[in-house]
């Protein structure tokens, strides 16, 4: 069929050719024209013939529109931007030029603009149900959920049958917290359209964030196969990269799903049209012409607020500014807490960039001479990974934000370390492997929740009415990391130690009710499982001890969970798997000494070393008290330790630059001659 509708566009394209002989002055016959020219790839040409036409006549609307429908083709944004800027300075009641310039804007991350855009379509067009859904999907990537809730209903009033209005609803229900309407809407978007792969894998995910394992099988193997059927026909999975770790999929088939992504990112990147970087020169920073410092740039959406800062606050000021040169740039705004204040204060340069487009921070970046550059977002909220595509620096590297590999070939290298991301695993990483002493998870609980480990301090377990008699397993995990699996091992051991409870968080809210009904189902008592609200930071660390083992999942590990109940001095039963996410819980036990009395290698050993550790109560005191004396000591808390083992990585990666290497994997020694 293809060939054929090929063979009818030459014809036409003859005719046309002959016609142009004929009526070369005829401004509708030209864009028709040009129109078969594009349609048989022949690009430089129409745009030529599009050009002639406004040589004829300047104004011509629809001719400055098809030519920047071309240029927004080929991801020729300023040009595209030009050409619709100018069909609406000689015309009026053209929606369409403004909704081309809105999608411009979003690319640029100007928002405002792009709805002031959204906007003018919906004067013109008040009744066009696509525009309000484009308006709305741009105020909820601003995080004004509410405004993109009304634009979706009002698209639903005038076109009730319009699927994508009712997937978007769905996804801002989600964010704001409504996973059951969420749900609904979803599955509504799904019987108005069954072939819908977004629907299907949001779905998926939103009924994985509330324990709804109803067909779960099922749903895995449907949404594994849209991936392939994606990743095949070279479409953007419908699956993210940061869902992708969680889900129990290949680990190589999610290294597909980040590539995928890695190239989205260059292409966005390329609508900049910018000319290549020029790098600073490959010399050791104590050479005479070199820098005398080595500098690092930091990229974030997550200086604020955020675990990433409650995990990494110290480290922007620890480096060594003898031979370190810090740079800090910050994609959002500030939120005026203490964690931001603390970087910015710590940091010897720290640079609020969320205002510029991604041009221009790459642009500063490069100016800033910046040597090595760290992606601390990965696939998370909040991320402009453009920037990296962009590469404004020679050497780019993937650290802390997002536990698995980007799968671009602009990151060059991954700081992790030799259990979670062993070599022997090196196929399902695109980075190479810079294997950081003890573990690459860093923490500042020294520096900052010292008060934790004062005795005097401690909650009681009457604080949250929780039973003085009980034997409490716990786990703080969001509640989207469990699995039937996990949760019926939960509740054979449950069965099996008596007089003992499971302590969750309502991580969200509305998975309680169906977790209480599972473990019923599976023979466990109702007040068995209690369930606690998320608290604040310290307090979620102090009342963490009230608990006397926790049970980690498998399939998506606790991470700053895993070092908040460590730093407690609550012991875990941790099962590591392949995929990195898999594998951090068991770095963080290793890291404390102890590691071997709490990583186990099969569900059947996990079970009876919880149920062990349960019966024998002086063994687990032991521990117990082991792991909390090891707090102050331990590699796992020594801030400080980390830092000088983060610096001789970061300069070893420049050697290696330096000798004219291609980056490789290698591995950080503690001792002084590797640094600097």
């Amino acid at each position: 069929m293809r060939w054929l509708l090929e063979i009818w566009l030459v014809h036409i394209m003859s005719v046309a050719n002959w016609v142009w002989q004929f009526f070369i002055i005829s401004k509708p016959l030209l864009v028709i024209r040009d129109f078969a020219l594009k349609d048989v790839g022949k690009v430089d040409e129409a745009i030529q013939c599009y050009n002639q036409c406004l040589s004829l006549q300047p104004n011509h609307p629809q001719a400055l529109t098809n030519l920047g429908n071309i240029y927004m083709e080929w991801n020729m944004s300023a040009a595209a931007a030009s050409c619709y800027k100018a069909t609406l300075a000689v015309t009026t009641g053209l929606s369409a030029p403004f909704s081309n310039l809105a999608v411009i804007y979003k690319q640029q991350g100007n928002y405002s603009d792009a709805i002031s855009c959204y906007n003018e379509v919906l004067r013109i067009e008040p009744l066009a149900a696509d525009g309000l859904v484009n308006r709305g999907n741009t105020y909820k990537e601003i995080g004004r959920v509410s405004e993109a809730i009304q634009d979706y209903f009002d698209a639903i009033t005038i076109r009730p049958n319009m699927a994508e209005a009712h997937a978007n609803l769905a996804s801002a229900y989600k964010d704001s917290g409504h996973v059951e309407a969420a749900i609904k809407s979803y599955r509504q978007a799904l019987l108005l359209r069954t072939d819908f792969p977004e629907a299907t894998c949001n779905l998926l995910h939103t009924l994985q964030c509330v324990c709804c394992w109803e067909d779960r099988d099922k749903l895995f193997n449907e949404v594994e196969g849209i991936i392939k059927r994606q990743i095949s026909m070279a479409v953007l999975p419908s699956v993210q990269p940061f869902h992708a770790i969680a889900y129990p999929i290949d680990p190589v088939l999610a290294l597909e799903i980040s590539r995928k992504y890695a190239a989205h990112c260059s292409i966005i990147a390329s609508r900049f049209a910018l000319p290549p970087f020029k790098h600073p020169a490959p010399l050791p920073v104590k050479h005479e012409r070199g820098s005398g410092r080595l500098r690092i740039g930091y990229v974030s959406s997550d200086f604020g607020n955020h675990p990433l800062s409650h995990l990494m606050g110290s480290v922007f000021g620890m480096h060594n500014r003898e031979n370190v040169e810090v740079f800090c740039y910050a994609l959002s705004p500030n939120d005026g807490t203490e964690w931001r204040q603390r970087t910015q204060f710590e940091a010897e340069h720290f640079i609020d960039v969320s205002a510029m487009t991604s041009d221009m921070i790459a642009k500063l970046i490069n100016e800033d001479k910046i040597q090595i550059l760290i992606n601390l977002n990965g696939y998370t909220k909040g991320a402009r990974n453009e920037i990296f595509a962009m590469q404004p620096a020679p050497i780019q590297v993937s650290y802390m934000g997002f536990p698995g590999t980007t799968g671009a070939t602009y990151i060059d290298y991954l700081v992790t370390d030799e259990f979670v991301s062993p070599t022997r695993f090196s196929h399902i990483y695109s980075e190479k492997l810079v294997h950081l002493p003890h573990c690459y998870f860093v923490n500042d609980y020294k520096q900052k929740n010292l008060d934790v480990l004062d005795p005097t301090l401690q909650h009681k377990r009457s604080d949250y009415g929780l039973p003085e008699d009980k034997f409490i397993f716990a786990c703080f995990n969001q509640l989207y990391k469990m699995d039937p699996e996990i949760f019926n091992t939960w509740c054979n051991i449950l069965k099996r130690v008596p007089n003992s409870a499971l302590w969750l968080l309502r991580f969200p809210a509305a998975g309680e009710m169906r977790l209480r009904a599972y473990a019923v189902a599976q023979g466990v008592q109702p007040d068995q499982i209690i369930f606690t609200d998320v608290a604040m930071k310290q307090e979620h660390i102090r009342r963490s001890a009230l608990a006397d083992l926790f049970l980690d999942t498998p399939l998506c590990n606790a991470h700053t969970t895993g070092t908040d109940i460590l730093w407690a001095g609550l012991p875990m039963v941790t099962m590591p798997l392949e995929k990195m996410a898999t594998r951090v819980a068991g770095s963080l036990c290793l890291a404390t000494g102890l590691g071997d009395e709490m990583i186990v290698s099969s569900m059947k050993e996990y079970e009876e070393r919880a149920v062990s550790l349960a019966l024998n109560r002086p063994k687990l005191q032991s521990l117990t008290s082991r792991l909390k004396a090891a707090r102050v000591t331990c590699p796992l808390f020594d801030t400080r330790r980390w830092v000088r083992n983060l610096d001789r990585a970061y300069f070893k990666m420049w050697s290696i630059h330096c000798s004219g290497q291609q980056p490789h994997h290698f591995k950080v020694a503690e001792n002084d001659f590797d640094f600097p």
